[in-house]
């Protein structure tokens, strides 16, 4: 009887973590490792879509993770390795009032002081970080649309890089920049 119910609970948790993981997920392969992101459709269809359409396109395939804080976060998906930004289709609307927090692992998107101008690159947090939450000091929050369910180790390693500051086409220099260029090789959608 012991054993019967044993693994009526396996089944029972066994079901309802597939239920909390039921958004679409997409796989990160890095020179530093990969990592699987899933993400929440339901909340944040608008940026989930807008995602899956640069993976599907392979734009994010040779772009890099170009701003690294640790404690904070870290940010990809818009220049290639010589930090010259990939031209982007048109900004998403912002969708930071979907209830989603900041939290560590959540992916969210980057912007400018526009909220509603998000288009290609995302941050992954490494710290819970209210002061991105909606609504933030300037009213507004940055919209996190999933999370990373596997790979966090890759996450950890990406966050000890060291940074500098370094010549960017286009820009002068940008700050924070990792010391070794960290390459997403691929992104794509896990069937």
């Amino acid at each position: 009887m012991k054993k019967i119910i044993s693994t009526l609970l396996l089944v029972i948790i066994y079901s309802v973590s597939s239920l909390a993981f039921a958004g679409p997920k997409v796989e990160f392969k890095t020179n530093m490792g990969n990592f699987v992101v899933e993400l929440d459709s339901e909340k944040a269809p608008k940026t989930s879509a807008n995602f899956l359409n640069y993976v599907k396109s392979g734009f994010y395939n040779g772009t890099i993770f170009h701003r690294v804080i640790d404690g904070f976060m870290i940010q990809g998906g818009g220049f290639t390795p010589d930090l010259t930004q990939k031209p982007t289709d048109t900004p998403v609307v912002s969708e930071s009032q979907n209830g989603l927090k900041n939290q560590t692992y959540t992916i969210a998107m980057a912007r400018t002081s526009d909220p509603d101008s998000a288009t290609a690159q995302f941050f992954i947090n490494v710290k819970d970080n209210q002061g991105l939450d909606y609504p933030n000091a300037m009213g507004n929050g940055y919209t996190v649309f999933g999370k990373v369910i596997s790979g966090t180790q890759t996450i950890d390693a990406i966050r000890k890089v060291p940074t500098m500051v370094a010549p960017a086409p286009k820009m002068g220099r940008m700050s924070d920049v990792p010391t070794k260029t960290i390459v997403i090789e691929s992104a794509m959608i896990l069937k």
